[in-house]
């Protein structure tokens, strides 16, 4: 798993366009890629990854055995959204706003899903935004599924939905900032 000076660039030129969306001075680095990547159960069904950037969590996923047929990709940068869909061409790559799933999945919007791995930077929204987001994403899973969000802070970014649990998976320290992984599932 490499990043390439491309991919590097096209993150700058995200978080210069629009530092808030983004969140991080630098990409995920390829060890919480796979940290998130080893939260997720292939056999349990789709897998929808949101705030993708330049794909090095999507390679993970793949790598950890979900098949691209099985992998929807939702970013908002258009730009990105672009690369994205020629560097995972058998992936679903969607542009779009994640805090409104509805409008944005379009077709999709009724498909439950195995896992949802977000990459949102949900410190930089407030809390109600935050709780409404993980609310929408809860609604989305199939029985057992989880959704995986790693942050900078010390704390999962957001309280659990009703019903829900949250615990720490994983504590990535070769990240720039080091990151934590946030897993959530039916309690």
């Amino acid at each position: 798993m490499t990043t390439t000076l491309a991919d590097n660039m096209r993150f700058l030129r995200a978080l210069i366009t629009r530092p808030r969306s983004i969140g991080a001075l630098f990409p995920s680095s390829p060890a919480l890629a796979k940290a998130m990547a080893r939260q997720i159960d292939p056999a349990a069904g789709p897998v929808l990854e949101i705030g993708v950037g330049t794909g090095v969590i999507s390679e993970a996923i793949l790598e950890h055995g979900v098949t691209p047929g099985q992998l929807t990709l939702l970013e908002y940068d258009e730009d990105l959204a672009r690369h994205l869909a020629e560097r995972f061409a058998k992936a679903t790559v969607i542009q779009g706003d994640a805090f409104d799933l509805d409008a944005t999945l379009g077709g999709q919007r009724d498909t439950a899903f195995g896992a949802i791995v977000s990459s949102l930077p949900l410190l930089n929204h407030p809390v109600p935004r935050r709780r409404a987001y993980m609310e929408s994403l809860a609604r989305r899973l199939v029985p057992g599924g989880v959704i995986i969000q790693f942050s900078y802070g010390p704390n999962a970014p957001v309280a659990p939905p009703p019903g829900y649990a949250v615990t720490r998976a994983d504590l990535v320290l070769a990240n720039i900032p080091p990151a934590q992984v946030w897993v959530y599932r039916k309690a």
